[in-house]
């Protein structure tokens, strides 16, 4: 009601109101809103004079020009939904963009010839996320081709990168891994090509390690190529062995064969060395002969330690191979028996290999109070690393009453998965001293999870047994985590009992 009666008494005044704003040269607001309001009925019987209701009556319904306006102002004049209103924030929206032909102002020909891929994209994103592409759309020396051809790229990877720079999402798989790490290298994206690079270290393997090796050295990854050789000199005839050596060049194998830690016998690196020709042979169209394995080879044939072996794992293996001459193989059986031996063209020095490391966890061992006894019981522990390590067997505790030989039933587990066994012998002298047992390949064993080791031994059941365990144990440059496992049914645990040690490689 008040504002009704400001609004009458506005009214009532109006002459002397205009007399007084005339003067100022300003209208008071309510004048200013009735003058627009006549105003606005001028225009409208303006508008219905020029246009008579039965030309209006083309609307549905018979709705009016005014009435249509009215609508508009209601709703004001909202248009319909569109894609950038349903994505909300900068990084949805250029994510959308991604391998999309709208407002693309380049196209991508990505992939050798027959296997290529036509990839849209918008420059703009490209140099912002490149200084490469940068270069390429911006520069004096710009593309002006509305097409670019790039043959030695992968679709897949190639798709990866440009994902990435659209919206920070990174979708690494195994099989284009290598290719996103090419690909990352040759734009300059330095944060995709750290993303490959982890990756390739976590899925790092003994059977895949050659391999990784040759492409490490190859993108220049000083990292990665530690990483590689840690796995390759710890599980030397794991990696030797497997499909990937095979595909590796003749500069990596060459590589190889010249280290000194590679941890393995010679008669491996031979028969690794036989099968790579072989491979080589195949992808050079040519028969496996000895001619054409020797010629593959070249020089390399010449690291191997032929001279290194056994006389029975040359006799049995190398010698029967048909890959050394009659003379070389001649030369070699004169070298292991003869006084005055012939020269050869094989190195002679046995390769240093790993030296093998032991945690021990307890300060002290005893017999005399609280015999132990072995029983058939399972003896078991947890530990945790901080860095990636090789487990390669373990130090065991042998018979506190003389002379003695055990069974040995020794497993490596993690989260319940068995990773490692082994079926092997000891015989103890009846001194305090550890026994050392192998499992048949090391283990590798990665930081910050616990693993589970047990034994269960059968043999003399008097033994020796540790005392004043510790829970942390720093050995070399790796430091060891203790704690107790429910698989122990025989009394070992973080303060006392079996499992005094622990054998690996670093």
């Amino acid at each position: 009601h008040g504002r009704i009666m400001r609004c009458l008494a506005c009214l009532l005044l109006l002459p002397e109101t205009l007399k007084r704003s005339r003067k100022v040269g300003r209208l008071p607001l309510c004048y200013e809103l009735l003058a627009l309001s006549l105003t606005s009925r001028k225009k409208q019987k303006m508008a219905a004079e020029l246009y008579p209701a039965a030309n209006n009556s083309n609307l549905s319904g018979g709705t009016t020009v005014a009435a249509t306006s009215q609508q508009n102002i209601n709703n004001n004049n909202v248009e319909p939904p569109s894609w950038q209103c349903s994505h909300p924030t900068l990084r949805e929206r250029n994510a959308l963009m991604f391998n999309n032909e709208l407002m693309a102002d380049v196209h991508f020909i990505v992939g050798p010839p027959g296997a290529s891929q036509r990839v849209p994209a918008h420059k703009y994103v490209l140099a912002v996320g490149s200084s490469v592409f940068c270069a390429m759309f911006y520069s004096d020396l710009a593309e002006e081709e509305s097409e670019i051809h790039i043959p030695d790229v992968e679709p897949a990877a190639f798709l990866i990168l440009l994902k990435y720079m659209y919206s920070d999402e990174i979708d690494l798989e195994a099989d284009t891994v290598l290719a996103t790490l090419y690909a990352a290298k040759k734009y300059i994206v330095p944060a995709l090509a750290r993303a490959c690079v982890t990756f390739l270290e976590t899925s790092l393997e003994a059977k895949n390690a050659c391999v990784l090796l040759s492409q490490s050295h190859l993108f220049e990854e000083p990292e990665l190529t530690q990483r590689c050789w840690e796995v390759i000199d710890a599980q030397a005839q794991l990696a030797l062995c497997s499909e990937g050596f095979c595909e590796i060049d003749l500069q990596t194998l060459e590589i190889i064969l010249r280290r000194e830690t590679l941890h393995t016998k010679e008669e491996v690196v031979f028969e690794a060395v036989t099968n790579w020709a072989t491979a080589e042979c195949k992808r050079r169209g040519l028969a496996p002969t000895t001619c054409n394995r020797r010629k593959v080879l070249g020089k390399a044939l010449f690291l191997v330690r032929v001279p290194t072996m056994s006389l029975e794992e040359f006799a049995n293996g190398a010698a029967q191979c048909h890959l050394l001459t009659l003379e070389e193989t001649h030369n070699m059986f004169l070298w292991y028996t003869a006084a005055n031996k012939p020269k050869l063209d094989f190195p002679v020095t046995p390769r240093k290999g790993l030296a093998p490391q032991r945690c021990h966890r307890f300060q002290s061992s005893a017999y005399r109070s609280n015999q132990w006894r072995y029983r058939g019981r399972c003896d078991s522990i947890q530990f945790a690393v901080d860095k990636r390590i090789f487990i390669a067997g373990l130090g065991l505790y042998g018979s506190s009453g003389g002379k003695a030989e055990y069974g040995v039933k020794m497993e490596l587990k993690r989260q319940g998965v068995t990773l490692a066994q082994a079926l092997t012998t000891f015989v103890s002298d009846g001194s305090s001293s550890t026994f050392a047992v192998w499992f048949e390949h090391p283990v590798q064993v990665e930081q910050d999870a616990f693993y589970t080791v047990s034994v269960v031994l059968d043999g003399n059941e008097l033994s020796y047994f540790g005392q004043e365990g510790m829970t942390e144990v720093q050995s070399g440059k790796v430091t060891f985590q203790f704690q107790c496992s429910s698989d122990s049914t025989n009394g070992t645990g973080v303060q006392g009992g079996q499992i005094p040690e622990l054998v690996f490689y670093a």
